[in-house]
């Protein structure tokens, strides 16, 4: 039976609530992109304005940072914060051993790196995002390519086995343009049994700039239902 679209989003909002507990005053955190992640930064601007609570955000791309703008979070770079306290993020996909598939709304490479700058990855994410094994219902891994090697890497894929498909506009005639001025390409590679291996396979192919595969990053993920949160905590 198909959930209803008001107990998935009740679902994320759950999540999101959990998640900004662990937002402490002084904090410099990763914003990242997504619905889920909507509700975060709604639930921190209402922390800022209720307790007054100081606290900055990286945002990991164009969509984060007008959700920062929109909830009165103030907002910070890389540059003057090189380590980060925690980020908050969603996900397409999550496996058992907390490994993620990322990178549906296009910002995987720049969610990599800030989620590599900071102490604690923190996932929010809605029951159905959990999975046995990566790559399962045709869900594709979102690769960042730059468009001189596009032919190049849809070749080498190919000839991994992946069934790579450039990613194209739904508002406008072209491919989908990240916010580093690349394309996309959704690769279906079917269940992923090793994905720390098809991670390391993909970042030898000249072109890739970066894979949604993240192999043990994340730390925490609270996983939303309707009437609950399931807290996942990644084995040290």
């Amino acid at each position: 039976m198909k959930p209803r679209s008001e107990e998935v989003e009740k679902a994320k909002r759950n999540a999101a609530l959990e998640a900004v507990k662990h937002v402490e005053n002084g904090f410099v955190i990763g914003l990242g992109s997504g619905s889920t992640v909507a509700y975060v930064a709604e639930e921190i601007g209402k922390r800022i304005k209720a307790e007054r609570l100081q606290v900055k955000a990286v945002p990991t791309s164009y969509q984060s940072l007008t959700l920062a703008v929109r909830n009165g979070i103030p907002t910070t770079s890389l540059e003057e914060n090189p380590t980060l306290d925690l980020t908050i993020d969603g996900a397409d996909q999550i496996d058992e051993n907390l490994n993620l598939i990322k990178g549906m709304g296009g910002a995987l490479t720049r969610e990599k790196i800030v989620a590599a700058a900071s102490k604690t990855l923190i996932i929010v994410a809605d029951w159905r995002k959990k999975v046995k094994i990566l790559g399962e219902n045709g869900q594709p891994v979102p690769v960042e390519v730059l468009p001189f090697a596009l032919s190049l890497v849809i070749n080498k894929i190919n000839m991994l086995g992946g069934k790579p498909v450039l990613r194209e506009c739904s508002g406008k005639v072209g491919p989908v343009v990240t916010d580093n001025g690349n394309f996309i390409i959704d690769v279906d590679f079917g269940p992923i049994k090793n994905p720390a291996e098809l991670e390391k396979t993909l970042k030898t192919i000249p072109g890739i700039v970066e894979t949604g595969l993240f192999v043990g990053m994340a730390d925490v993920v609270y996983l939303g239902r309707p009437n609950k949160v399931e807290k996942l905590k990644r084995k040290k």
